[in-house]
């Protein structure tokens, strides 16, 4: 089982969904978390998760927490020495999914209130690894400038633009961007 699986199978998705949802958490599809969001499909998420290519250790920003799954999930992937920063833009989502985190034992996440106008979370800038829960109509630059420039080691976000998955590798000045199929996600605002 690779580190994704293990993942999945570890933080049950059923913990991180409304009390009405739950019965539904093995449906392959998104479910509603309330204020017009949705706790992704886990297919999805999993193929978001095996892009980002996620290493202990590392520094992850996840933007669109919602209900908390993903940050959970990245922090199961980067383990104790290693920083997952969730930022959600709806206060009660980002209540819902801060109090879903503690049950999860991993001090080493956290959710933050998104901030108006901003994308990401700059102050703690630059992340190894960025995944954004929210379709982009076009790829948001400030996140790119977000992600570390490493020869060695390159920076990546995984992102819905436009109704496709996009990664986007930076490495020093330069970036490459692949695009991996169609998706459709609640509109990043």
């Amino acid at each position: 089982m690779d580190a994704v699986a293990e993942a999945l199978t570890a933080l049950a998705r059923e913990h991180f969904l409304p009390d009405a949802e739950r019965g539904q958490a093995a449906y392959d599809g998104p479910l509603p978390i309330g204020h017009g969001q949705t706790n992704s499909q886990p297919r999805t998420v999993a193929d978001m998760l095996r892009l980002l290519d996620v290493r202990p250790g590392q520094r992850v920003l996840d933007v669109g927490s919602g209900s908390g799954w993903t940050t959970a999930l990245l922090g199961r992937l980067v383990g104790p020495t290693g920083t997952v920063i969730g930022v959600e833009r709806v206060p009660e989502l980002v209540a819902f999914g801060a109090a879903n985190l503690v049950s999860t034992d991993q001090p080493w996440t956290r959710i933050e209130q998104a901030l108006d106008g901003t994308f990401g979370w700059p102050e703690e800038a630059p992340y190894d690894r960025i995944l954004v829960s929210a379709e982009a109509t076009v790829l948001p630059r400030s996140l790119v400038e977000q992600l570390v420039a490493d020869q060695e080691s390159p920076g990546r976000l995984v992102i819905p633009v436009a109704g496709e998955m996009v990664l986007v590798e930076r490495t020093g000045s330069a970036e490459r961007v692949t695009r991996h199929g169609r998706y459709r996600f609640v509109p990043l605002l």
